[in-house]
């Protein structure tokens, strides 16, 4: 009885996820769902159009021609700009690094996408228009601090402006992340790189209304903003 083959390419992408990614290079889990993605609309074009089923696919499918042609329908099919479009690249290229030092003789994958350029952008960016001192002002007392959400909201959007934290920072944060005394916040940022970032003493005087309200009991490893569903947390 002839003996199976395996499919080299498919051990290879399964073990750069499993060990390579989170364990050798301790990415995030932000890098490392950015690079599944990527690699699932990659196997669904090349099945697409090879016509075959994903557990057939090959590196040999892999080559420039068709890496190309995939970034090209997401371009139009999912408006990739070309920012997206050669971050995406770099995903590819990485796992090809990644086998090509696993298997010398696959080196010739990753000698041919690296073939592939950059897509340059077109600036067409403008002045960037920002509000006032007394506008912003205005527009950070618009909450209603005569309700809970309101001395929420309110909170909320005053540690935003000071910290220029994105919303997934901002919800990542825990209670203990906010330092009274040093008038700071500790922030986990993308990459999972940490920051202590300085707040205004208005910001901590509307963080001691908002804990007094929202965190009467609650432990320093509380999040700081959350919801109720059905009483909890």
């Amino acid at each position: 009885m002839p003996r199976k083959v395996k499919n080299q390419f498919l051990k290879h992408l399964r073990e750069y996820f499993n060990v390579f990614l989170p364990r050798q290079k301790n990415c995030s889990t932000h890098t490392i769902n950015s690079s599944s993605q990527t690699w699932n609309l990659l196997l669904k074009h090349v099945s697409a159009t090879k016509k075959v089923n994903p557990e057939k696919i090959t590196l040999s499918m892999l080559n420039r021609t068709m890496v190309v042609g995939f970034l090209d329908t997401m371009e139009t099919e999912r408006a990739w700009k070309p920012a997206t479009r050669n971050q995406r690249l770099s995903c590819i290229r990485s796992f090809f690094h990644y086998a090509a030092g696993m298997e010398a003789s696959l080196s010739i994958y990753a000698d041919d996408l690296s073939r592939i350029p950059l897509k340059k952008a077109i600036n067409t960016s403008r002045i960037v228009e920002f509000m006032s001192r007394e506008a912003m002002k205005v527009f950070l007392n618009q909450p209603d601090t005569e309700t809970r959400m309101g001395i929420r909201d309110q909170f909320f959007m005053s540690l935003m402006y000071d910290t220029a934290a994105r919303n997934c920072e901002m919800l990542s944060m825990k209670l203990a992340d906010f330092n009274e005394s040093d008038k700071s916040v500790y922030l986990l940022g993308k990459g999972a790189k940490p920051r202590l970032v300085p707040v205004t003493a208005k910001t901590v005087l509307l963080f001691q209304r908002y804990k007094s309200s929202f965190h009467q009991a609650g432990k320093v490893s509380d999040p700081m903003f959350y919801v109720r569903h059905k009483g909890k947390k």
